[in-house]
């Protein structure tokens, strides 16, 4: 039997979350259904001996990007290479499934963003390979900061010379188990107003405004993995016109 091993962070309300990303989850109890029930005009001595209604759960308030997610073109902006890009509803799905690649880069620095030579050399190490339409997954082991008021606010990143090396090497979609796949907003913000660079901000998000692809924010477990022999599924909701979609992404492995 394979082994699955789970990517995804649980969806909740956590307060220690900033803002822009808490999740507001109403839980109904299985009495609430019994009204409903009466309600519809099922008389209560015709209710099911013991029954107790059913429980139901209502999503109040949650961003498509507030949790474990795969990012549509849509998200880096309207257009890929002078082409409308695609919406999470319009992802081929055969990008969502495929052979996984482990990339350890949990010994790079906060603020230090990640290049394609630190790419390839975490490869020389573990023998890894890419071929095209592999799932690469870019391990920094900042998930142990998930559910931390500053988990959005710290980590490395990758460079956007980095995500054009992962495209031209035929790589759709990519993942990073942190807040986001560049170096921390705020970061980028701060950089940006000291050194007058209007080009600095969001850099490696803005490669999606040349080049087809999609990523994965926020993933765990990465250190679980081996460097490869896994399958990946990401597949997302199937939200009509969104940005992005919370997904279940899991690791595959043919292994007892």
């Amino acid at each position: 039997m394979p082994r699955i091993i789970d990517l995804s962070k649980p969806i909740r309300y956590n307060a220690g979350d900033p803002w822009f990303m808490r999740v507001r989850i109403k839980h109904k109890p299985h009495r609430q259904a019994r009204w409903l029930i009466r309600f519809l005009g099922l008389p209560f001595r015709l209710f099911p001996t013991n029954f107790l209604g059913w429980a139901d759960d209502t999503i109040q308030s949650m961003g498509v990007h507030a949790t474990t997610h795969l990012d549509a073109p849509w998200h880096y902006a309207p257009e890929v290479a002078g082409q409308r890009a695609k919406t999470i509803d319009e992802i081929p799905l055969e990008w969502c499934y495929g052979d996984g690649v482990m990339l350890d880069l949990s010994h790079k620095a906060e603020f230090d963003p990640i290049t394609s030579a630190d790419l390839q050399d975490a490869m020389t190490k573990t023998g890894v390979t890419l071929r095209p339409a592999m799932i690469v997954l870019i391990r920094t082991g900042r998930d142990t900061r998930n559910g931390q008021k500053d988990f959005a606010d710290v980590g490395t990143g990758m460079s956007p010379e980095a995500t054009h090396w992962l495209i031209d090497q035929g790589i759709k979609v990519m993942g990073i188990d942190q807040w986001g796949w560049d170096l921390p907003l705020r970061h980028m913000i701060k950089q940006a107003k000291q050194s007058g660079n209007r080009e600095y901000f969001w850099q490696s998000h803005l490669v999606g405004r040349e080049r087809e692809y999609c990523h994965m924010e926020q993933l765990v477990n990465l250190g679980a993995l081996p460097p490869t022999g896994f399958k990946v599924c990401v597949f997302p909701l199937k939200i009509e016109g969104a940005s992005a979609a919370p997904a279940r992404v899991v690791a595959i492995l043919d292994e007892p």
